[in-house]
């Protein structure tokens, strides 16, 4: 891949990937290889969870279609070598969480997928995209249920915070 063509985008604008048994299929010790890879490779480029999330949920049976689009992931890797995560020091004390949630995401089973991210004293420290457990009646709901799991995370990390102050403080 060191002499392919850098890649301006993840995925493509509106691409759904669904469980079809058209195509041509591929390796798929390949596949689970290059996901493996990139599952890691997320846990310092959040930039790339959402799409790696996409491809990962076809571990078991690749297609063709899906290699192309690991295969621009691993493009728009080669033109973003810079981006990561960066940590800075901030004087505002505080826990932020923002969510989001697509409704009826997944063409496969119609559930939507919940996501949010949680910031620490201005720096990003966790962040996780989810497909739901059940089917949304109403975009609403989908909105709700990924704020649940942002406020979830957000009360988690402060219970840490009070541990650490005690655990650290004598």
């Amino acid at each position: 891949m060191t002499g392919c063509k850098p890649s301006d985008t993840l995925i493509e604008v509106h691409s759904k990937l669904g469980d079809s048994d058209e195509g041509v299929p591929v390796k798929k010790e390949r596949y689970q290889c290059l996901m493996r890879k990139l599952i890691y490779l997320s846990r310092t480029r959040p930039d790339i969870s959402y799409a790696i999330s996409l491809v990962s949920q076809f571990m078991q049976a690749p297609y063709e279609r899906y290699m192309e689009a690991v295969t621009r992931i691993l493009r728009y890797l080669k033109s973003t070598p810079g981006k990561g995560l960066m940590l800075r020091k901030h004087e505002k004390r505080c826990i932020e969480a923002y969510t989001d949630s697509d409704w009826v995401g997944s063409v496969m089973n119609r559930k939507s997928t919940s996501g949010y991210c949680t910031f620490m004293w201005g720096n990003l420290v966790t962040w996780r995209s989810k497909k739901q457990g059940v089917v949304a009646r109403s975009s609403a709901e989908a909105e709700y249920k990924a704020m649940s799991l942002g406020i979830c995370e957000e009360i988690w990390l402060k219970k840490v915070l009070i541990l650490l102050r005690t655990v650290m403080v004598p």
